[in-house]
Order: structure tokens, then sequence, then C-alpha cells
């Protein structure tokens, strides 16, 4: 991405990140390589990286916005964030939040960020897993935009499929994404029901479950 900055002016829409990225899409989001060459066993939230010493983990950032956005966050404090990064084994790129009754704006806004961030960690060394969010169907014109084909992806059903209304919504964006990128891997945090994953492992897709502290939490008080 080619830009002119003036003298005096700083880099408040964090244009750095983006240096170097193809952005070949109609909404100029960026690509963002997936550079991970192993896959993770175990993964730990952004909000506990600071006290985490679990450094054979992958950071996921499957959590509320406010936890790692806002002014003291990722976005606005990124060198920060790098460096506590760079301590653990890979990074499954931010998963800013895409409501459905968020405005468009903001969603494809989002969607930039989560390409942004992970591309600049990719060029810093860490290895990188892109997170997939998608909403109802208008996002499909750009959730998928910057994400690798024939790549490990990384999805997160935490609240996604817990009601019956948006099992619909969460299949069918299912069988967008595996149209438009092709994953040979989806890693899955929280749980994978059969009933929509069973259909991708028929295909030959590698999915791997890392249940979140929910699931693990639901499980134990299901086995008392």
């Amino acid at each position: 991405m080619k830009s002119t900055t003036r003298k005096g002016c700083h880099d408040v829409f964090n244009a750095f990140m983006v240096k170097d990225a193809y952005m070949g899409n109609n909404y100029d989001i960026p690509n963002c390589a997936t550079t991970a060459d192993v896959l993770p066993g175990q993964l730990v939230g952004y909000d506990l990286t600071k006290s985490s010493k679990d450094y054979d983990s992958f950071v996921h950032f499957y959590l509320d916005d406010q936890k790692f956005d806002g002014p003291r966050g990722i976005w606005h404090k990124p060198h920060e964030a790098l460096e506590r990064l760079k301590k653990f084994k890979g990074v499954i790129t931010p998963d800013f939040s895409t409501y459905q009754d968020m405005p468009e704006a903001l969603k494809i806004f989002n969607t930039y960020r989560m390409r942004a961030f992970g591309h600049w960690l990719g060029t810093n060394g860490i290895q990188v897993i892109n997170n997939v969010r998608w909403g109802t169907p208008e996002s499909y014109k750009y959730c998928f935009e910057g994400i690798p084909k024939n790549s490990v992806v990384a999805i997160g059903t935490i609240g996604c499929i817990r009601e019956k209304k948006n099992w619909n919504r969460f299949s069918d964006g299912l069988d967008e994404m595996y149209k438009r990128l092709s994953p040979r891997t989806i890693i899955v945090y929280g749980s994978a029901p059969e009933k929509f994953f069973g259909r991708f492992k028929e295909l030959g897709v590698e999915i791997i479950v890392i249940p979140s502290k929910t699931s693990l939490a639901f499980r134990n008080e299901q086995a008392k």
C-alpha cells in the first residue's frame, strides 16, 4: 500500500500495518498470509497473556471486545501487544466483533482490522492463523476477503450455536466459507457439533476442536 505522509502527521489509522500488503478486492481488505507451520494444541485468551506462562499455546481473541480493544487495546497500543504476543507459539487473528445489528461500515472496518493486524504480526515473525467471522448473508461480500484458500482457518463458536434460531445462519456461513476458501483444516474454539461440521469431515477437512472454558465447565457440570 503506497502512502504519502506529511511532515508532523501521526499514523492514527495504523497504515504501517498494511505495508506491502496485497489488497486485491473491492473493499481493500489486506491479505493476511497463514504463516503458521504448526497447529495449536491449546489456546490462551489475550486477556491472560500478561500472567500466563503457557508459551507453547496460541493466543486467541474469542473474548468480549473490551478485553482487547479500546484506548489501551491492541489497535491503539499495537507495539505493546506485539511484545506480549511474541512470547507465545502463535496467534489466531483478532475477533473484532461483527454483530448482526452493527452498522455495515463498522463490520467492514472490523474485518479490515482482523486482516491488517494479522498481516502485521506475520511480518514480525509471529505464526498466524486467520480467524473467520461472518454474519448475515450480506457480510459474505467482504468477510472472507484477505484469507488464503486451502489454508488453516479458525472459528469461535461460543454464543453462535447456543440458540436454535441461529443454526441456519451459522450453517449457511460454514457452507459459504467452504465454497470460497476450501480450508484444509478448521480449528474450532468451543463446541463443534456433527450436525454442523460432520459434512466437512466427509469432504476431507481436518476439524480440530479446542474446548473453551465455558465448554469445559459445562462438561464438568454434566459429569457430576
